[in-house]
C-alpha cells in the first residue's frame, strides 16, 4: 500500500524527512481492531514532535498521522460497534503506526462514526482536537457540557485560533460560558469570532488590561493552549478563587505552584489525549463515546468542522508542507489532506 513514512528523524527542510513509501498492507484485524481504508487525514503538532530530529533510524519506515477519516474494511472477532462499510473518524494511538497510509489498524474503542453532514476531509480535521478539548473541559476540569451554572461565567482560551482552541471555543460556548479567545492577527481574530468567541483579545499584549476594558476582572476557567510558562503568572492573577486552569503544552522549566495558585485553591489540570490508549486504561471506550456525541452535535448543526486549509492529496510533499507550516506557527484551524494521488 501507499504510505508516507520516515527512516530518519530530520529537519522538515530535508526532502528525506518524510518520504513516499510502499509498505505491506495490514492483514486481517484481530481482537477489537478495525482495518480502516483511510480517505483523509489532518496534521497536528504531535506529528512534528514525533518527527523531531534525533539520532535514530527506522526500518521499516515509521508511519505518523493521528487524525483520520475513512471506511471500515474489516473487523476483528471481538468488535461489537462497527461493521465493514461504516464511515468512521478517529485520532488513534501514538504508540502504533499512524494514519498516513492507505490502510490502518485501530482499536474500535478509539473510533467514532463519521458525521454524516461532513465529507472525509472535514471530518478528519476533528478527532484529536475534539477529544483533547472535550476531555480537558468535561473530564479533567469538573465542568458539565450543558449546565446552567456556567451562565455568566467567563472562560479564557489562550491560542483560540489553533486546532484545539477552535473546537474548545465551540464547546465552552455551548456549555454556557462567555468565551474570551486570544489571537494576534486579524485573520485569526476573525476565525475565533467565526467559531463563536464572544470576545477576542491579543495574547501579545497584557491580558489583564484588555479584560478590564471589557468589564471583566477575573475568569473562572482558563485554557492555556499555547505557552504554559509565559502565561503562568498572569493566569494566576486573573483566575477567580477556586477557578481552574487547563494545560496541554509541557513547560520548559519548573512552575511555581505556590501563591496565588495555592491561596486561591486553583485547580491545575493536564490533558494528553493519548493517555488512555498509551496506558490501555479501563475507560478507553470514552473516546468512542465522545466522538459519537460530537458527531451528533455536528449533524444537528450545533458544532462545526475546524478544517481551514486543504493542502491536496496525501503524499510526502504535501505532508512536509503541513509540518513546515505547523513548525512555523500561525496556523489557523486545521490543515487537511485527502485522497491518494
Amino acid at each position: 500500500m501507499k504510505a508516507v513514512g520516515l527512516t530518519q528523524y530530520l529537519p522538515i527542510e530535508d526532502p528525506a524527512a518524510l518520504q513516499d513509501v510502499n509498505v505491506a498492507t495490514p492483514g486481517a484485524p484481530e481482537g477489537r481492531d478495525l482495518l480502516v481504508r483511510v480517505h483523509a487525514v489532518s496534521v497536528n503538532p504531535v506529528d512534528t514532535k514525533q518527527r523531531a530530529p534525533r539520532a535514530q533510524h527506522e526500518n521499516p519506515p515509521r508511519i505518523l498521522g493521528y487524525d483520520a477519516a475513512g471506511v471500515v474494511e474489516a473487523v476483528g472477532p471481538e468488535v461489537s460497534a462497527f461493521a465493514p462499510g461504516d464511515e468512521v473518524y478517529y485520532a488513534g494511538d501514538v504508540t502504533r503506526p499512524g494514519c498516513n497510509a492507505q490502510y490502518q489498524w485501530v482499536d474500535e474503542r478509539l473510533v467514532g462514526r463519521k458525521p454524516t453532514t461532513l465529507d472525509f476531509a472535514e471530518a478528519a480535521a476533528l478527532p484529536l482536537t475534539t477529544l483533547t478539548a472535550w476531555e480537558l473541559l468535561f473530564q479533567r476540569i469538573p465542568l458539565q457540557f450543558e449546565d446552567r451554572r456556567h451562565r455568566g461565567q467567563h472562560l479564557l482560551i489562550i491560542g483560540g485560533a489553533g486546532g484545539v482552541g477552535s473546537i474548545a471555543i465551540q464547546l465552552a460556548r455551548h456549555a454556557g460560558f462567555t468565551v474570551i479567545a486570544t489571537a494576534s492577527r486579524e485573520q485569526s481574530r476573525a476565525w475565533c469570532l467565526q467559531m463563536g468567541a464572544d470576545h477576542v483579545i491579543d495574547h501579545r499584549q497584557p491580558l489583564a488590561a484588555q479584560l478590564q476594558a471589557l468589564g471583566i476582572t477575573q475568569v473562572q476557567v482558563a485554557l492555556n493552549l499555547a505557552d504554559t510558562d509565559h502565561y503562568w503568572d498572569a493566569l494566576g492573577e486573573l483566575l477567580a478563587p477556586q477557578g481552574h486552569v487547563g494545560l496541554i503544552v509541557e513547560p520548559r522549566g519548573p512552575l511555581r505552584i505556590g501563591d496565588p495558585y495555592k491561596a486561591k485553591c486553583i485547580g491545575i489540570h493536564w490533558e494528553f489525549m493519548f493517555a488512555r490508549s498509551r496506558f490501555q486504561t479501563a475507560d478507553m471506550i470514552e473516546q468512542h463515546c465522545i466522538l459519537g456525541r460530537a458527531a451528533s452535535l455536528i449533524d444537528a448543526g450545533e458544532l462545526r468542522t475546524t478544517a481551514h486549509t486543504h493542502l491536496g492529496t496525501i503524499n510526502a510533499a504535501n505532508l512536509r508542507e503541513a509540518h513546515r507550516r505547523l513548525e512555523g506557527g500561525g496556523v489557523i484551524g486545521k490543515l487537511v489532506l485527502s485522497g491518494w494521488g
